[in-house]
């Protein structure tokens, strides 16, 4: 990595940019510097400026007068994409832009197709798509179509495409978000050679463990602000969540001990649940009041185990009671209707209705309590219930009319939970919580999970991000090939680690730091 102090001159340099949306102020006079071999990580709270930046630098924005943005030392004309993919821009967005009923080729080329006038030559295009696989080390060819390819290999294929326009700067926002374990090793190998190679790499990320293991150096916005950068030898979680909220965080998790509760109040019992495909015989029970945490790899049936307990897949086989009544649900519907309700990992696609305001995604399951009749809906109580639970949750908002998809990340996840709380329920399965939502949101939406427990909610999370596990949970299962390979309880003197997960969930032989007893297939927890 290139040292800032001796003199290198920067990839990129972006000056006093200045970004207003009618009486929002976007960005206030920021300032960043990135250098060709370096990955420099850009972090703060969704709603911060960092994808307003960074639209700025790829052209899709025009900044207000007076900001500067420099690319190799020459000046970058404002609002010109085209101009800013030529000068070696490339920014790979969270949603991926690929069209999936094409090629490999076709996609590294789209809009830029190699030819003569209206005759496109694909033998070329395959050629240099080839050369640029090959750069990167994947096992697909440049004929593969899109769509048959994993979400890891298409976030490669983004990755080839700014290749193959000779990218000397890369965005990457966000890439890690639905990749697994293994997708995002690649991943970290590919940023590891294009440092290697002297590409400026600017790397989005909510996931402290990603910014301590590849930035070389890391700058914070807050509220459209550069707030200033630290070096790899500076960085703490600490120091960051500091600059990143403009406070101590020195609660971020809120679990500080083992609760107290009855052995006997339990509030939902699973027997021998089955799919006879990625889920077999699973059983354990959760209480009143505790927050049963579940880990494993990805692809170790976390997810499908959740989704057979909501009804939303049909079970071979198994059992749910609740609070000693047997209730299996054949249906979400019928889950919702025995106080069992299903927060999903995907809050875009299977949760929110993007288009739709605040009020009616939070009114969507209780509508019939808010009408006057039939087809006749009380507006008035719509709006006032929303209101409560935007108060209630700290959803930040002008107004409850707004639709969702304006929301943050953060925002909208609380409006997905505000929903299911409308229903008052008994148990509480979350999958995935925190996905794509800031620290500062996340700090949030843990204390919202400790308050509920206290309340004697039974609640279920499902997470990939360890820290919060270990953080959150009272008791954590642990998944492996679609059976509970272990049961993980919080006691004095001996936390929950993350070694005894990851013992657990890899079949490890050693496990150190944590009570826990290894359970047979459809063993009780």
């Amino acid at each position: 990595m290139p040292d800032p102090s001796s003199g290198a001159s920067p990839a990129l340099e972006m000056n006093g940019i200045n970004k207003t949306f009618g009486p929002v102020k976007a960005l206030r006079g920021v300032n960043l510097r990135a250098y060709g071999g370096e990955v420099h990580c850009l972090m703060g709270e969704n709603g911060a400026g960092k994808s307003t930046l960074m639209k700025i630098l790829s052209g899709a924005y025009t900044p207000d007068p007076g900001g500067e943005v420099t690319v190799n030392g020459t000046p970058l004309p404002h609002g010109n994409p085209q101009e800013a993919r030529r000068r070696g821009v490339a920014v790979i967005y969270q949603e991926l832009s690929l069209a999936p009923n094409l090629t490999v080729a076709e996609n590294l080329f789209l809009g830029e197709e190699i030819g003569k006038g209206w005759r496109v030559d694909r033998s070329e295009m395959r050629r240099r798509s080839q050369d640029v696989l090959d750069r990167l080390g994947v096992h697909f060819s440049p004929d593969t179509i899109v769509a048959r390819l994993s979400l890891g290999d298409r976030q490669l294929v983004e990755i080839a495409r700014a290749l193959a326009s000779d990218a000397n700067i890369i965005v990457m926002d966000e890439p890690t978000t639905s990749l697994s374990a293994q997708e995002v090793a690649k991943l970290f190998e590919v940023i590891a050679q294009f440092k290697r190679e002297g590409i400026a790499i600017l790397y989005i990320s909510h996931r402290m463990n990603e910014i301590f293991e590849l930035a070389d150096r890391c700058s914070v916005l807050r509220d459209g602000t550069y707030i200033g950068s630290l070096e790899r030898e500076e960085l703490t979680e600490d120091a960051l969540l500091r600059m990143m909220v403009g406070r101590d965080i020195s609660t971020f998790y809120t679990k500080d001990k083992a609760i107290e509760v009855d052995d006997h109040d339990i509030a939902l019992r699973v027997e021998g649940m089955s799919d006879g495909r990625r889920v077999h015989d699973c059983s354990f029970e959760v209480r009143k009041g505790e927050v049963l945490g579940i880990a494993g790899l990805v692809g170790s049936g976390r997810t499908e185990l959740a989704r057979l307990i909501y009804g939303a897949d049909a079970a071979q086989s198994g059992k749910v009671f609740l609070e000693g009544a047997e209730v299996t649900p054949k249906s979400p519907s019928d889950a919702l209707d025995h106080g069992i309700v299903y927060l999903t990992e995907d809050r875009k696609i299977l949760g929110l209705f993007l288009e739709m305001s605040i009020a009616d995604n939070i009114d969507m399951c209780v509508m019939e309590q808010d009408s006057n009749g039939p087809g006749v809906r009380d507006l008035g109580a719509v709006r006032a219930r929303a209101q409560k639970a935007i108060s209630a949750l700290d959803i930040r908002t002008p107004s409850s009319r707004l639709k969702v998809g304006a929301l943050s990340g953060g925002n909208q996840q609380k409006v997905l939970l505000a929903r299911l709380l409308e229903l008052q329920p008994k148990v509480l399965l979350l999958d995935e919580p925190t996905r794509g939502v800031d620290v500062g949101a996340k700090s949030e939406i843990y204390k919202l999970i400790d308050s509920l427990a206290k309340q004697g909610m039974a609640v279920v999370m499902i997470s990939s991000e360890l820290p919060e596990i270990v953080g959150m949970a009272d008791r954590v299962l642990v998944m492996r090939d679609g059976v509970i390979a272990g049961n993980i309880a919080r006691a004095p003197g001996a936390p929950i680690t993350q070694e005894a997960i990851m013992a657990l969930a890899t079949h490890a032989d050693t496990v150190g730091g944590s009570k826990h007893q290894p359970l047979t297939e459809g063993a009780s927890a």
